[in-house]
Parts: C-alpha cells; structure tokens; sequence
C-alpha cells in the first residue's frame, strides 16, 4: 500500500516567524500536536508541543518567541507514493511517530503518524515499531544529550 492511501491530507502549516503561541493556538485549533514549518513553499522543519513545553521553555523562551527559535529543522519526510510498510520501518528506525508526506516535487502534500500506518498493518508491524520508537536514545531522546 503506498503511504498516500493511509495520510492525512489535511495539514495545517505553521510559518517560522509566528510566535510560539500562536503555533500552540493552531495546534490546539486542529487538535494536533505536531505543524509542520513551511517557508517560501517549502518544508523547512516540525514543531511539537513537545518543542514548545520543553525545548523553548528550557532555553528560556517565552510565548512571544519564534517557532524558527524552537522547531527541528533536520526533518525526515517520505514520499507520498513510497510504501507505507517501508515507511514504517523507517519510523521505527529513526525512532519518529509522526512524518510529513511530500509528492515528488517536494511540496507538502500530508502527514502521516504510527496510528495511521497502524490501521492498515497488522498489529505485530505496528507494535514492533511503536516498541522501536520507545526504546532509549534517539534524535529526540533525553538520554541523547
């Protein structure tokens, strides 16, 4: 199956010059907890509520600060017409439960999350990677720094 039958096409963007409360209105807004940052067209990074409450919060940013300040920039993203098996395995490998879709032009075209892949995938696949996105370490993990 590939990943754009499984995606959510519905994707709010955040810009990287709004302000840090302003992502966390259109995150609470779309009931999300992750925008993609898009600038001139493009894909430039991810925001999390996570980013916001520990990220920003622990470098002493306040609410008026810029997503660009908080977002990760280094994004991993799939193709819309890659399969959503391999996608799932790249998931659980890089340890992400939440990846944006792009169309071969590189334009955002959706998201997709473990609970998506989970719906089309036998629960052992599913469960193996979300056991794979938990374990310790990671780009995003506490113990990585």
């Amino acid at each position: 199956m590939k990943t754009s039958q499984c995606m959510t096409r519905e994707v709010r963007l955040a810009d990287p010059e709004m302000t840090l409360r302003d992502a966390a209105r259109l995150m609470a807004d779309c009931d999300s907890g992750v925008l993609p940052v898009g600038e001139n067209d493009r894909l430039v990074g991810m925001i999390t509520d996570r980013d916001i409450a520990i990220r920003a919060i622990a470098k002493g940013l306040g609410p008026d600060a810029k997503v660009r300040e908080a977002m990760s920039s280094d994004v991993r993203w799939c193709y819309e017409d890659e399969d959503s098996e391999e996608v799932l395995s790249t998931m659980a490998d890089q340890q992400i439960r939440r990846m944006p879709v792009l169309n071969r032009q590189k334009r955002l075209v959706g998201i997709v999350s473990l609970g998506d892949l989970a719906k089309e995938h036998e629960t052992r696949s599913a469960g193996a990677a979300l056991s794979d996105i938990s374990r310790p370490g990671g780009l995003h993990s506490q113990t990585a720094h």
